[in-house]
């Protein structure tokens, strides 16, 4: 099965709707996580879907519908999902260079915390003792990842505890007598070769060892989605099978069941994504034809940011002859989409789709040059419907204090 809109969908939306636009399928992402819920059923394993890459509420109650936990970065985040219906249980709360105050929020609230530094791993044990269990993210030095600015496991990253620091996590257990239910590293994004994963569980067998209480293993994410044609993805159907020989060979030599768990994020939501955009002006300078279209990186900054390639395509006119164009937005900053990209004629009117764009897009917009935030759309059943409301000039005004 795969689950796509058409063009003449797509263009429907955007006359009804407006554009700038984001148009997400719902479909795409069931089929997304019945993947790995398939790849992965040869062992105990739960999905945390990392909501950082959409926090659209609708989404949210999809994936929980699916049958999805929540990964929560922020207290924000953590209130959002319960707010949907998620249990306590179900959210793993994993924040990075908090005030121990929201730590404490996360604990009145009953969910799962992933403690990744040395000085909250010693405030906790110390107020809670063994009362509240928790797990530790730790550094394993692994680099991984499509790009240095998403790869979280090398020695440089500010993430999780070094695995080097074992003795002093050791000792603040020992001391404080503090639970510790899980393990968990992360090592970056878009990681095609498995072994990534492989190396970091045999890591992750070891420290293991020197808990006894810990219920499960949770390897991140980062699985690859494809951006463009030829693209590799990440085998989830071999890691599946790997990971969980991994695990029954583990608890056979040391007695010990252990769940995996997973927080995939673009995985689930990248390919659903559909970004819809007007080209404004055809400008052709000495060098260069640009397609100025009526967005910028205040609504997709992905490609500005991290080099991020998406596929763009003209619904508009799709038999038109193929020119190369460099795709611009209407940003007073230099905010190029894409350089040299071969595209049917485009002219003026003409509606441009992003493609893969479900995460990291909205989620990362802004307001930037007094510009509104666009709406957000989602595809299900065949039907079309409003989930987020164009931004209007008075949102620009709230919570400003006018003296």
């Amino acid at each position: 099965m795969k689950e796509t809109i058409s063009s003449q969908q797509l263009l429907q939306i955007a006359n009804e709707f407006g554009t700038p636009v984001y148009v997400y399928h719902a479909e795409k992402i069931t089929e997304q996580f019945e993947k790995l819920s398939s790849a992965f059923k040869g062992h105990p394993t739960k999905f945390f879907y990392a909501c950082k890459a959409l926090t659209n509420i609708n989404i949210l109650k999809h994936l929980l519908q699916l049958g999805a936990n929540l990964d929560c970065v922020s207290i924000n985040e953590v209130k959002l999902g319960l707010h949907v219906g998620f249990e306590p249980k179900q959210i793993l709360f994993t924040p990075n260079c908090v005030d121990f105050a929201e730590i404490q929020e996360a604990k009145e609230l009953g969910v799962n915390i992933n403690i990744d530094n040395i000085s909250i791993l010693e405030q906790f044990g110390n107020t809670y003792g063994n009362s509240y269990p928790v797990c530790i993210r730790l550094n394993p030095h692994i680099e991984a990842g499509g790009n240095y600015k998403i790869s979280t496991g090398h020695i440089d990253s500010k993430f999780g505890i070094s695995i080097h620091q074992m003795r002093h996590i050791e000792r603040i257990v020992k001391t404080t007598g503090l639970h510790v239910q899980g393990l968990h590293m992360h090592t970056g994004s878009e990681i095609k070769d498995i072994q990534v994963f492989l190396q970091a569980l045999e890591l992750m067998f070891d420290i293991a060892q020197r808990f006894d209480r810990l219920d499960f293993i949770d390897l991140g994410s980062g699985f690859k989605v494809p951006y463009k044609e030829g693209d590799k993805e990440t085998n989830v159907e071999l890691l599946g099978e790997q990971v969980a020989a991994a695990f029954i060979a583990f608890e056979k030599e040391y007695h010990r069941p252990l769940e995996v768990w997973f927080e995939p994020g673009k995985y689930l939501v990248s390919q659903s994504g559909t970004f819809l955009v007007k080209a404004n002006v055809i400008k052709q300078t000495t060098a260069t034809v640009f397609v100025g279209v009526n967005s910028g990186f205040n609504h997709l900054i992905r490609p500005m940011f991290y080099d991020a390639y998406h596929e763009i395509t003209n619904i508009s006119n799709p038999q038109g002859a193929e020119r190369i164009y460099t795709v611009v937005g209407n940003i007073c900053e230099t905010d190029t989409f894409a350089w040299d990209r071969v595209l049917n004629e485009v002219r003026e009117g003409d509606v441009l789709a992003f493609h893969n764009a479900g995460a990291y897009g909205f989620e990362m917009s802004s307001n930037f040059n007094a510009r509104l935030k666009p709406a957000e759309v989602l595809f299900k059943n065949n039907t079309a419907q409003l989930i987020r409301a164009r931004d209007t000039f008075n949102d620009l005004l709230r919570n400003q204090i006018e003296l």
